[in-house]
């Protein structure tokens, strides 16, 4: 019997990872070998990436664990996507998605999973033995096993998605010698795909770009946000005990999507996205609220698409009755391959053996040489200073924001400071800096801060000090938000902070260290390096590439500092530089 297990998701943003009884070794979704965002399909390049991490062979596998007993493991492109939603408002695309797909799953529950053996066979893994999870029992384990800080405590925890393996929510009690079902929600009573088909009736692309409508809704007023939710709550509610969606409509709710058209037509964009989000926030704190009372636990851990709303999740952290509330790093469906591994891994080694998520670097490290040879050979200057993280802040506290491809690469889709664009937030300017050189996000949607955890109360509205070193959760900012204007919502000023301790990661601690000593601030604005509509960068071709092809001035790569022009360096801080590339 292999020593490793290897975690699988295959689906919409599929991904890999592989461990051990000594816990995650690796993990990496296919968008980021494949160059496309959200890539949809057996993930057979993560695959590879995880065997050669480890230095390991099919032979050397227990188990092939995977995230779903439901397999949709054939690919999809973006604009398969937007054509499958398109389609349902033909007669047969109605027939296909309200008659056809319903009876196929209900008739055969293992749908799929011939195809996936297929393409595991293609990757030499026909041999090693499988085993499917339950698609909301996989996201549980992973908020439960990730986040949870005492095995022998209780957890409430929650799950709601589109949908998956016939469901799209679920409310558990793990730990404490127990694994207690509380409740379920059926798959035809949806909270994600009613945002998913909002997010598509504004023009977007669905199980991509509702944190655009996430975005806007603070735009627009109180009164239009209640006035506007109202529409939303005809479609979806609680049921009489409170603990599960219940649709309000004849039809299921991933079929509304033309009724839902026809209540919105005329509104105010910015109405509809605030009323989509207070009716959102409304629903999952009630049910929290619901759960907590009917569970007796009071601390909350969550994953699932759509607590992927960092909104929604401040409101539920600031109940009452929570005393502790988490929601597990990119808990889409890209995190089904930890915590398909996670359950294998408490099956072969025990409940307690399993340890919690100490951070989210999960991905592939730059190596010396490749890094050394792909920036020589880049045509830019470049040097490598003595101290880099000094370099890297005193160009920050010039002004000039920083690309940064160091350390190992970070999972999901959160940039962590491994894979980031780095920028001094007091200046407001920065934001129309960055997405001109590089970005081009929507003109509405905020920045992020990273933080440092000892200087957090400085800046952070957090009375119960919850945890947020993945930005999976926003927070009210305080009366100094001007000291990091340029990484807050400019509607209400909250922020969706990532709180950094020092052995979370150090050398970007380090970063963070040597411009709080350069200008007395804490917190450095922080977003994903990519192109516009493209994965975050992995290696350090992929940084010059976007380097190169953005109006990007300095990249931090490895140990090397590398910018566009010769002059830009002593320009800055002649002083300081000189100090720092010694």
């Amino acid at each position: 019997m292999g020593q490793f297990i290897l975690g699988l998701h295959s689906g919409h943003n599929s991904s890999a990872c592989i461990g051990d009884k000594s816990g995650l070794l690796y993990a990496v979704q296919e968008e980021r070998l494949r160059g496309e965002k959200n890539f949809w399909g057996t993930p057979k390049q993560a695959i590879q990436a995880c065997l050669d991490h480890v230095g390991a062979t099919p032979r050397d596998l227990s188990v092939v664990a995977h995230g779903g007993i439901h397999c949709p493991c054939n690919y999809h492109s973006r604009m398969d996507v937007l054509k499958a939603y398109g389609r349902q408002k033909t007669a047969m695309g109605k027939l296909r998605q309200r008659i056809a797909v319903p009876l196929l799953i209900a008739l055969k529950p293992n749908w799929g999973q011939d195809r996936l053996q297929g393409h595991l066979a293609e990757c030499g893994l026909a041999d090693v033995p499988r085993t499917h999870y339950d698609h909301h029992l996989t996201h549980a384990a992973t908020a439960y096993y990730g986040l949870r800080q005492d095995p022998s405590e209780k957890y409430l925890v929650l799950t709601c998605d589109g949908d998956g393996d016939g469901l799209c929510g679920s409310a558990r009690v793990m730990g404490g010698g127990e694994d207690r079902l509380v409740a379920s929600i059926p798959w035809d009573s949806s909270l994600g795909a009613l945002y998913s088909w909002t997010t598509f009736g504004m023009g977007f692309v669905p199980l991509e770009h509702e944190y655009k409508l996430m975005g806007m809704a603070p735009y627009a007023s109180e009164q239009a946000s209640v006035e506007m939710a109202t529409i939303f709550a005809a479609y979806l509610g609680l049921d009489e005990t409170g603990l599960a969606f219940r649709r309000r409509t004849f039809r299921r709710v991933s079929d509304v999507g033309e009724s839902l058209f026809k209540d919105l037509k005329g509104k105010r964009f910015d109405y509809i996205c605030a009323g989509l989000q207070r009716f959102t926030e409304d629903l999952l704190c009630a049910w929290t609220a619901n759960a907590i009372q009917a569970a007796g636990v009071h601390k909350v851990v969550a994953a699932g698409g759509v607590f992927m709303n960092v909104k929604a999740n401040k409101r539920i952290g600031e109940l009452p009755k929570v005393d502790f509330f988490e929601a597990f790093p990119s808990c889409g469906d890209e995190t089904l391959s930890l915590g398909a591994y996670y359950l294998e891994a408490a099956r072969q080694f025990g409940n307690d053996a399993v340890s919690p998520l100490k951070h989210f670097y999960l991905g592939d490290d730059l190596r010396d040489p490749e890094t050394t040879a792909a920036v020589e050979k880049s045509g830019f200057h470049y040097h490598k200073p003595a101290d880099v993280a000094a370099a890297v802040a005193e160009v920050l506290a010039a002004g000039q924001p920083v690309a940064r491809c160091s350390g190992p690469m970070e999972f999901g889709a959160r940039a962590l400071g491994n894979r980031s664009i780095l920028a001094d937030p007091k200046n407001q300017d920065v934001v129309r800096v960055i997405n001109q050189m590089v970005k081009k996000r929507d003109f509405w949607m905020p920045f992020a801060p990273m933080i440092m955890a000892s200087r957090q109360d400085e800046y952070l509205q957090n009375p119960k000090k919850l945890r947020s070193p993945f930005m999976m959760m926003t927070f009210d900012s305080k009366d100094n938000f001007r000291e990091l204007i340029a990484a807050v919502h400019n509607a209400d000023l909250t922020c969706r902070a990532q709180i950094l301790e020092p052995d979370q990661n150090p050398e970007m601690h380090r970063i963070l260290e040597a411009f709080s000593q350069r200008t007395g601030r804490g917190v450095i604005l922080n977003t994903s390096f990519n192109l516009h509509g493209y994965p975050i960068v992995r290696a350090a071709e992929d940084a010059l590439h976007v380097f190169r092809n953005s109006g990007l001035q300095y990249l931090q790569v490895g140990n090397y500092l590398v910018s566009k022009s010769a002059d830009l360096f002593p320009r800055l801080a002649p002083q300081s530089l000189e100090t720092a590339f010694t």
